[in-house]
């Protein structure tokens, strides 16, 4: 069944899949889903952790046409992921020298060595912890501006590998994420001056409680808590407590903000490229909203493991006729997408036209009601006639 999407989308969109986007999300399970072995709890991209899970892979194209999914356990861990999907490409498509576009969840050094040794191709993310031995470049002035907010610069390989390395830095990123560092550091301070007073005025007097309340401190402002240290001494009556922010730390985060760092193997493509390249991304993380808000992949109400994969099948499928839809509005320049041209259609029913006859029988007719001027054009530049029945008429026995 992919292959004959795949080979579909490229009759009608003449698509390359010269580039393949892989990412994951999870849905949940309305009930204890006991009976799937795949429903297990996991790290929630719900923000449900109280609930069984369900973990979801999806290929798409550059322009977010699918190509393939896989369904894994609730607690499977991003890195693993990988290797079974690229075989599942390979067998459907064959092996060819496409390139991956993954974020950092995936982009364990396991999975790169293994694209290296395959002469696999990759543009990913990395971890943020890698921006540490970068920061000197993201202190220079040299950088490249690819659109309005939004620069970048080559910057030597940090872990003295043969891949090329992009430092990105985006404005508005930058505003968002100062904005969430201010937050979460006026928090983690005023929880740091409750606890010292709470210790100094001889209210907290054990150790294992401030052990406890620092570190809920520590775990709820985890984004800035390592930019302070804390200073523990004696229990009971002679408990003391001290903390202070270590300021060379603390400017090392806020440099940060905004910015991330891209690794490839490519050669031969420019900074400009490679950032324009792994933005395509977004086109996945955009399919997993669709499939999530308009169709209703969350949550799952089913708990046998056949119906489940059977749920997530439909709405794959689904999702590849809402980009079809989506595509064949760009081409026929309609100028909306796929969710205003279906709001638009939505009015049109295919409804039951009874008729009692005179002998007791009823005669059945399923007809589709006729489409208004804005639906009929809509239909027309698309291509499409709808029918003026559905199915055939039937005819009922007399009691």
């Amino acid at each position: 069944m992919e292959g004959h999407l795949k080979a579909r989308l490229g009759a009608l969109f003449g698509e390359p899949f010269d580039i393949l986007l892989y990412d994951l999300t999870s849905t949940y399970f309305e009930g204890l889903a006991e009976a799937n072995p795949g429903a297990k709890r996991g790290y929630s991209r719900d923000h449900r952790p109280d609930c069984v899970q369900i973990v979801i892979g999806l290929v798409v194209s550059r322009s977010g046409l699918p190509l393939g999914y896989e369904v894994f356990h609730g607690n499977q861990a991003e890195p693993t992921t990988l290797e079974g999907m690229m075989a599942k490409m390979e067998a459907l498509y064959g092996k060819a020298s496409r390139i991956w576009v993954f974020d950092r969840g995936v982009a364990s050094e396991r999975n790169l060595e293994a694209l290296r040794r395959s002469g696999g191709l990759y543009l990913v993310g990395t971890p943020r912890t890698l921006l540490r031995k970068v920061e000197a470049a993201l202190l220079d002035q040299e950088w490249k501006t690819v659109r309005e907010g939004i620069e970048v610069k080559q910057v030597p390989a940090p872990d003295a590998s043969q891949d090329t390395f992009i430092l990105c830095r985006s404005t508005d990123r930058r505003q968002k994420e100062a904005a969430i560092h201010d937050r979460f550091e006026k928090r983690m301070e005023e929880r740091l001056t409750r606890i010292q007073a709470a210790v100094d005025s001889g209210r907290l007097r054990s150790r294992d409680v401030l052990q406890q309340r620092l570190g809920r401190a520590k775990l709820e402002c985890s984004r800035v808590a390592r930019a302070y240290s804390y200073q523990v001494e004696g229990d009971g009556d002679s408990l003391r407590f001290s903390w202070s922010k270590d300021q060379t730390k603390a400017s090392f985060l806020r440099h940060t903000e905004g910015a991330y760092l891209l690794r490839t193997n490519l050669r031969g493509h420019s900074e400009q490229e490679l950032w324009a390249m792994y933005m395509q991304l977004n086109d996945a993380e955009a399919a997993f909203r669709t499939l999530k808000q308009d169709l209703s992949i969350r949550p799952v109400y089913h708990q046998l493991e056949t119906r489940v994969k059977a749920h997530v099948l439909v709405c794959f499928l689904a999702y590849a006729m809402y980009r079809t839809l989506d595509g064949l509005a760009k081409a026929k320049s309609l100028g909306i997408t796929a969710r205003k041209l279906l709001a638009s259609l939505a009015t049109i029913k295919s409804g039951d036209i009874i008729l009692p006859l005179v002998d007791g029988r009823e005669l059945r007719l399923r007809r589709v009601s006729r489409p208004d001027p804005l639906q009929a054009e809509i239909l027309t530049r698309l291509g499409l006639k709808l029918p003026e029945r559905v199915g055939t008429d039937s005819l009922s026995s007399a009691l």
